[in-house]
């Protein structure tokens, strides 16, 4: 199964993800083709309305760097990272932090755009893995940006919706090119 990263402009963008209700093979090699497409792609985070079908899933694989460092951390003790990616996270669940810090970020629908976000260091997470089995952690870093963008994916919230507003206008013909395009596209394969 090779999977197609839409582009900002398609409607499934802005759709809020369905609950996934049972773990099944179908499922298994859905994801398992988001971290193909993800990884082709270059990303570090992959939702499933990135490639056209609006459920409560997501894929990330974030190295370990010393410019953008994480910690992940399983029942208070902290873990390797390398061990755990790339993850698989059903039906996320999401409790940020107080303290917030600017980050850049970028999204694999919106092609050569990046921008200072502002969002939570810390987060804690509920999920399923990719068996289906409960898991919880903590994270800070480059893992927690990623997974609360790859979040607000599922909720149908956009990495543009998180950016001020000179930001935003800075952006904006950027942003409208890519929306026109993938318009445009939209209308000729209907």
């Amino acid at each position: 199964m090779v999977l197609e990263i839409v582009k900002y402009g398609h409607p499934a963008l802005r759709t809020p993800g369905a609950r996934i209700e049972e773990m099944t093979p179908e499922l298994r090699q859905f994801a398992e083709a988001m971290i193909d497409a993800m990884r082709k792609a270059e990303g570090v985070g992959l939702a499933a309305q990135q490639v056209a079908r609006p459920i409560q899933l997501c894929v990330l694989d974030v190295p370990q760097s010393e410019d953008r460092p994480s910690t992940l951390w399983i029942g208070g003790q902290s873990r390797p990272l390398d061990k755990h990616m790339p993850m698989v996270l059903i039906n996320p669940e999401v409790k940020p932090g107080r303290d917030k810090v600017l980050g850049t970020e970028g999204c694999l629908s919106f092609p050569e755009i990046s921008a200072e976000i502002r969002r939570p260091a810390r987060c804690k997470v509920t999920a399923l893995d990719i068996d289906g089995k409960p898991i919880a952690f903590e994270c800070d870093g480059l893992l927690s940006r990623a997974i609360q963008h790859e979040v607000d994916h599922l909720k149908g919230i956009l990495f543009i919706d998180r950016m001020d507003s000179a930001t935003k206008h800075s952006l904006k013909r950027d942003i409208q090119a890519i929306q026109q395009e993938t318009l445009h596209a939209l209308k000729a394969a209907a």
